[in-house]
């Protein structure tokens, strides 16, 4: 990424600026005045540089309101009820794309407007719903339209560049026919959900006064090597979990995939590595990979990434032999201000969701370890997110995601620290951080065996500021808020917002191979794709049963399922200055309903 920008001189911008106020009254005297469609504040964590060039290529992308989406939500939750009579009847992707389709009366109105900035039907694509509408115009353009000024911004820690503005104007006749536009004010950028990697030659030994089992869940007498405490490898999980004792088969109906960002690459050679050590029986197997947006597969040993070698040796060696997919989704091109042919919109999300989206066959699982604070995405957007992961969800497809590794928000709990729980909307106020995102099924850490809440950094847990708490979480949730002492923590989180994490895993000291050698590497990264790989072999025992797939967890996991997890009851997730929630008997924001025993979730929901 280039370490110096090029701005418009002062003489080229103003060349520009007074045409622009004669084009911009036209568009007034055709459509009205503009209303505000969305501002935020200056982003924390990043600084303003300056102008892009007025030539500068937008990816610019127009979210219409899906007028049925109501109906696709209850459908969402009738097909994963195991209670509902239509319970695994999930819908195609053509019965979806009808439910979100936006109305005529929308389409048109964006087309006219569009087309009075001289952009004709050529220039523009659809998504298959045309719930999407993309066009690719230059940043004067773009201004004009949403009557706003873009600067390039710089993320200080990463040193990312976006073109972005902290407000935008549409016409007040399009309000009730515009739900989102983006690239404009989104500045969440993805984050891999990994705690820590160091290298090491050989895991730990067990030491000589330590015995060679030790009991890892008394209800259900599950032993474990001792060495599982120093060391987690593939025989640990499974035996952990019990699933040692189940052989997946090779059903072409069943899926798992792994989603990567970031330049990520998953590497083949260290993968034959790890199956050679912990799976033999899946050596010299592989995935299927698929580029999204222009994702690379650079097999360059030294380019291997450690959260997508994690992700897919993991995943895919907990459910071999299920068929396996890695996609490598593009999302950090480079930026050069003055370059007019590059497009930075760094939204990975978007991009893979509109990729998958429009594919007839998906993969059943698919496990994402990466995230980011739930307030640096416009709600906005991240509701228009969640709404494209309801879709996948209600065509059977299981999704989790990592719950984050700084507790409630920074993982800082010394009084005497410096915490960066500050709210993003110009107040300044010390909140806890939510994560996003974590409203599909999400994943946090334990550690040790006997299992505990994860303690060398923090499970990411908590309640979201966006989303109010859907009616299957009302119980348990309710049960665990009544147990705080009252008062606790008042003011610092939406004690009425969606509850995470759901489940939990093991999250600390994997055995993972990168640049041909095994590192040992922990985060809720690790858990997602573990609990990924379980849930993969739960649809495997479906489909035996002639079954349809899981699909959306949560309202079975809120229901028959939570008698299928081994319940996480020490710990806590400590962050903002405190120590955050505790994990204790029953679900909690720190682990969910704890960590699976696959052996009584499979004979849960092979019974409906």
């Amino acid at each position: 990424m280039p370490t110096t920008l090029q701005f418009a001189i002062f003489c080229h911008a103003l060349a520009f600026l007074l045409p622009r106020f004669a084009f911009t009254s036209k568009i007034i005297d055709e459509w009205g005045n503009n209303t505000i469609k969305e501002v935020v504040h200056h982003p924390l964590g990043w600084i303003k540089l300056g102008r892009p060039t007025p030539d500068h290529l937008i990816a610019l992308q127009i979210g219409l309101p899906q007028h049925n989406f109501p109906k696709l939500e209850k459908r969402l939750y009738e097909v994963s009820d195991p209670k509902h009579s239509d319970y695994g009847q999930h819908l195609s992707r053509q019965e979806v794309e009808a439910l979100v389709s936006p109305h005529p009366r929308s389409l048109s109105a964006v087309s006219r407007w569009l087309k009075s900035f001289n952009v004709e039907d050529q220039d523009i694509t659809y998504s298959p719903a045309k719930d999407w509408i993309k066009v690719t115009l230059p940043v004067q353009t773009v201004e004009e339209m949403l009557d706003t000024t873009y600067h390039v911004w710089e993320h200080v820690a990463s040193g990312d560049k976006l073109v972005r503005t902290t407000s935008y104007k549409i016409p007040a006749q399009l309000e009730a026919h515009v739900d989102v536009i983006q690239p404009t004010t989104t500045f969440g950028g993805l984050q891999s959900r990994r705690s820590t990697i160091f290298a090491v030659d050989d895991a730990p030994r067990v030491s000589s006064e330590e015995s060679t089992q030790i009991v890892a869940d008394v209800a259900s007498n599950i032993t474990v090597d001792a060495s599982c405490n120093h060391t987690i490898t593939i025989p640990c999980l499974l035996k952990l979990y019990n699933a040692d004792r189940y052989v997946p088969s090779h059903n072409l109906n069943n899926s798992i995939a792994v989603a990567g960002y970031l330049e990520e690459f998953a590497n083949l050679m260290d993968l034959q590595s790890f199956y050679a050590e912990q799976r033999p029986e899946a050596l010299n197997s592989s995935f299927t990979f698929i580029s999204v947006a222009g994702g690379l597969n650079d097999q360059t040993s030294w380019k291997a990434g450690s959260e997508s070698n994690l992700d897919v040796q993991f995943a895919f060696g907990i459910s071999y032999p299920i068929p396996a997919t890695f996609y490598s989704t593009a999302g950090r091109p480079p930026f050069l201000a003055d370059a007019k042919t590059t497009i930075n919109t760094n939204e990975p999300y978007g991009d893979w969701l509109d990729f998958v989206l429009k594919q007839d066959n998906l993969p059943l699982t698919i496990s994402t370890s990466y995230g980011d604070d739930e307030q640096t995405v416009p709600e906005s957007y991240a509701r228009r997110i969640c709404a494209q992961f309801a879709q996948l969800g209600a065509r059977g497809v299981s999704l989790l995601f990592s719950s984050g590794d700084t507790g409630v928000g920074d993982g800082v709990w010394n009084p005497h620290s410096t915490s960066t729980c500050i709210s993003n909307d110009g107040k300044n106020t010390t909140k806890f951080l939510p994560s996003f995102p974590a409203s599909v099924t999400a994943v946090g850490g334990t550690s040790y065996i006997p299992e505990v809440a994860v303690s060398t950094w923090y499970s990411g847990g908590g309640f979201s500021d966006y989303f109010e708490r859907p009616p299957y979480q009302d119980e348990v949730v309710s049960k665990y808020l009544s147990s705080l002492p009252n008062g606790t923590y008042q003011g610092l989180y939406n004690p009425k917002g969606r509850a995470y994490p759901d489940v939990s895993a093991q999250s600390d000291n994997f055995r993972s191979f990168q640049f041909g050698r095994p590192h040992m590497i922990g985060g809720t990264s690790a858990a997602t794709p573990v609990v990924a790989g379980i849930v993969a072999m739960l649809n495997d025992a479906r489909l035996g049963a002639g079954l349809s797939p899981l699909g959306f967890l949560n309202p079975m996991i809120y229901s028959r399922g939570a008698a299928g997890f081994n319940d996480i009851t020490v710990g806590h997730n400590s962050g903002c200055l405190t120590s955050g929630f505790n994990a204790t008997e029953g679900w909690d924001p720190v682990t969910g309903f704890g960590t699976p025993n696959f052996e009584k979730l499979k004979d849960i929901v092979t019974s409906f």
